[in-house]
């Protein structure tokens, strides 16, 4: 028995995060990648990552991944209420740095 898709296959959000950052994330149909493009101060860097998926609750997604510059990014997306708590972490100068945040989502495609 195959898993069903994740509400958020095929579609495409505009992230907006509490710091200021954007991003728009373009999910596969499948729902198993995830290629991010970064807005406003982030524009021309992108990625396409493999993404690790739990579907938590109706419409409450635990999605993770690992950046090719060694970032960790961990969302929870609650497709519902179109929110976003993440956590990402990465290497500081005094060893590994993580920071929590909170966005809100819009679908753009």
């Amino acid at each position: 028995m195959t898993a069903p898709l994740p509400a958020f296959a095929g579609r495409t959000y505009l992230f907006q995060v509490d710091n200021g950052a954007a991003f728009r994330n373009a999910y596969s149909a499948d729902g198993k990648r995830l290629r991010w493009e970064g807005l406003g101060e982030s524009a021309g860097q992108w990625e396409d990552v493999a993404l690790h998926v739990a579907e938590v609750g109706p419409e409450l997604y635990f999605v993770s991944w690992t950046e090719q510059s060694g970032i960790t990014v961990s969302h929870v997306m609650d497709l519902g209420k179109l929110t976003v708590r993440a956590f990402w972490t990465y290497e500081g100068e005094g060893g590994r740095v993580g920071e929590l945040h909170t966005g809100t989502l819009e679908q753009v495609a």
